[in-house]
């Protein structure tokens, strides 16, 4: 389905080609007045990676919590079913994170406290900032989507901007998501993400919520959730009759796109959540590849094992686009 009216754009200019230390990306998403851009044409978002890096960030859970105390040799990592040379290792403690929070300013998120709760949270992320770490700010409402403050360390532009928050209009929640790519895309942080603040009602997309999911996950950007009373009784029916609970959409994308879904209820819920958002970001390890830079560019599949015994569970990109590793190792890390 194709944008019938595109939102307006306000705030810094975003450039279609942005140059990333793992590659060239390809940024097709549609803005107002672009007339190269055949508006019966859905937005795409399309990236082939160049001579360069890929990033694998994991986290491992054990029935005790995170694990926290791996080392390089305690991975292992294939691309397409064989081994690949992991080249480089961060751990979550030193790898900075690069933040996009989006705020839903709908008229509907005037009630219950919910634009307070946003704040809060907001707040709470940039108190626990460490050094290298980069938050940018963004809203929609109505037929607009403004980016408040770009990807910066000063979190005092971040505070000043969410004072100015005012709750008005209809909500175009899924064209929103499909905007994310193009804010956090090219980030200099290893681990990117993005937090959506919204209640879930939907009443102006014109992108359906399949589509806004998809131009997320082809991003590599995992969102996480906050749903403000988004229960089941808030539904969505479309053309054909088909009947959608917001909350399950909701869900879908923070599941699909590898973040988490938080239903909001109360203060103590709010904690919890971004104290658990958080500690996700900051428990990742990172490892690092170079791609050969040579042949086509494709789908390769990422899988990542750990040593150790016990139950293990692990979360990580399942793949990712380009060249095919520069070289394999001739036996795995570590002698296993």
């Amino acid at each position: 389905m194709a944008l019938s009216k595109p939102f307006v754009f306000r705030g810094a200019p975003w450039s279609r080609a942005v140059a990333l230390a793992a590659g060239v990306v390809f940024l097709t998403l549609p803005t107002q007045g672009r007339d190269t851009q055949d508006p019966a044409a859905p937005p795409t978002f399309e990236s082939e990676v160049s001579v360069g890096y890929v990033y694998v960030p994991v986290v491992v859970r054990s029935p005790d919590g995170y694990v926290n105390d791996l080392e390089q040799r305690d991975f292992k990592l294939q691309v397409d079913g064989r081994p690949a040379a992991i080249e480089t290792f961060e751990t979550g403690a030193t790898a900075p994170v690069s933040v996009i929070f989006l705020q839903d300013l709908s008229g509907s998120m005037a009630n219950g406290g919910k634009l307070e709760n946003s704040r809060e949270a907001v707040d709470y992320f940039l108190q626990q900032a460490r050094t290298g770490d980069e938050f940018a700010l963004a809203w929609f409402a109505g037929e607009i989507f403004e980016i408040d403050v770009p990807f910066t360390s000063d979190v005092g532009a971040a505070r000043e901007a969410m004072a100015a928050w005012e709750a008005y209009g209809t909500t175009a929640l899924q064209n929103a998501v499909a905007e994310l790519p193009r804010i956090t895309v090219g980030r200099g942080g290893l681990k990117r993400a993005a937090l959506l603040f919204t209640d879930g009602i939907d009443n102006a997309s014109t992108i359906p919520p399949e589509q806004a999911r998809e131009l997320v996950r082809q991003a590599e950007l995992p969102v996480y959730v906050l749903g403000f009373d988004s229960g089941s009784a808030y539904e969505r029916r479309e053309a054909g009759g088909k009947v959608y609970r917001f909350a399950d959409m909701l869900n879908l994308l923070a599941s699909l796109t590898g973040g988490r879904y938080y239903p909001i209820r109360g203060p103590s819920e709010l904690q919890a959540a971004c104290a658990a958002i958080l500690e996700d970001l900051r428990h990742q390890y990172v490892l690092g590849f170079s791609t050969g830079g040579t042949g086509p560019a494709r789908d390769h599949r990422l899988r990542v094992e750990v040593a150790g015994r016990g139950k293990r569970v692990l979360s990580f990109r399942r793949s990712y686009r380009g060249t095919a590793p520069a070289a394999a190792p001739a036996a795995t890390s570590g002698g296993r």
